[in-house]
């Protein structure tokens, strides 16, 4: 089984990473480009069949060092 763990940060979280990457935008010519905000992909390969039980235990994983949930989203998604 394979899920993909995708963490963003919270609304009203200041995002330097994604300002620098939305000026270098810019300054490469890409117009039009609004606000960026830059996050973390997981992809993590499971062994089992339990889907409860795979998504209690990513969600473990998350909550205890995947994401700072603090100021960060996530979302769980298995394949």
């Amino acid at each position: 089984m394979k899920a993909r763990i995708t963490v963003t940060l919270k609304n009203g979280v200041l995002d330097p990473q994604g300002k620098a990457i939305e000026h270098a935008l810019s300054g490469l010519g890409f117009d039009g480009v609004g606000q960026v905000r830059q996050g973390k992909v997981f992809d993590i390969e499971l062994t089992g069949t339990d889907k409860a039980k795979a998504e209690t235990d990513l969600k473990a994983m998350c909550d205890k060092l995947l994401a700072n949930t603090v100021i960060e989203n996530y979302s769980v998604t298995l394949t």
